[in-house]
């Protein structure tokens, strides 16, 4: 989630929150039109769920919830009920660039220390797989093992497409893709496949361990994270070389 969002979720649920208890005006026809009690309760239940997302799908867990909680307190004790606004921002001391500032700050310190530490992390993998399994490795920085050298045929180009079963998992052993006869030209994927089965022949089964630099580097999703080393367990069932069309 964008920190934009991220802050306007924030803002929302302030608002909502800052609103409870409202003294109702008019008819009762016009009165009986507000949400009930059971409606606001439910609605302030799910709007916490939310905020609670937040925190854990942006993997927020290090922040100090007494703080957060302080800084909710503060945000619907303060004078005036428009958040945002140059009065209101002022009672915090922070105008909302400066906030948007902040939060990014973090996010950014957090995604280098993480992307940092992933690559650490990865490079000592792939040491210590080849070593262990006196693999072989590619000048790119493959890490490979072939249980099963397959035939001679093999994918020759980017443009080859190639039918696989196989499995994806992180260096601690989390799954994060599976797929069975699935098929793709090598044009399409990421770099360490496009190289990697160019190295084991049809109906031949290969262990991939991929840097993260031939992988999804800096952008990886958010259930490989970023600078992840990736390990593929492949078999080969069948090679298409490609075939140009006619004119």
């Amino acid at each position: 989630m964008k920190i934009a969002k991220i802050i306007a979720v924030v803002s929302a649920a302030i608002v909502i929150v800052a609103c409870g208890g409202p003294k109702l005006e008019g008819s009762k026809e016009v009165r009986d039109l507000y949400p009930s009690k059971g409606e606001i309760d439910t609605t302030s239940y799910l709007l916490g769920v939310n905020m609670g997302l937040i925190i854990t799908q942006n993997n927020f867990g290090e922040l100090d919830m007494a703080l957060l909680r302080k800084g909710m307190d503060d945000a619907l004790k303060a004078k005036e009920g428009k958040p945002m606004d140059s009065v209101f921002v002022k009672q915090f001391k922070m105008d909302p660039t400066n906030m948007s500032m902040v939060f990014n700050s973090y996010l950014e310190k957090r995604g280098a220390y993480e992307g940092a530490l992933n690559i650490e992390k990865g490079d000592k993998f792939r040491r210590d797989f080849y070593v262990k399994n006196s693999a072989d490795s590619t000048a790119s920085g493959i890490v490979y093992l072939i249980q099963d050298s397959g035939s001679e045929k093999r994918a020759s180009n980017k443009q080859d497409t190639v039918k696989v079963n196989y499995r994806g998992t992180l260096i601690d052993g989390t799954e994060f893709d599976k797929n069975d006869g699935i098929e793709f030209p090598l044009n399409r994927v990421i770099p360490g496949w496009t190289e990697g089965m160019q190295l084991v022949g049809e109906g031949g089964k290969i262990t991939l361990v991929i840097p993260s630099h031939l992988a999804y580097g800096e952008r990886g999703p958010r259930d490989i994270g970023n600078n992840a080393t990736l390990i593929f367990d492949v078999e080969l069932l069948e090679v298409k070389p490609f075939v140009e069309k006619e004119q």
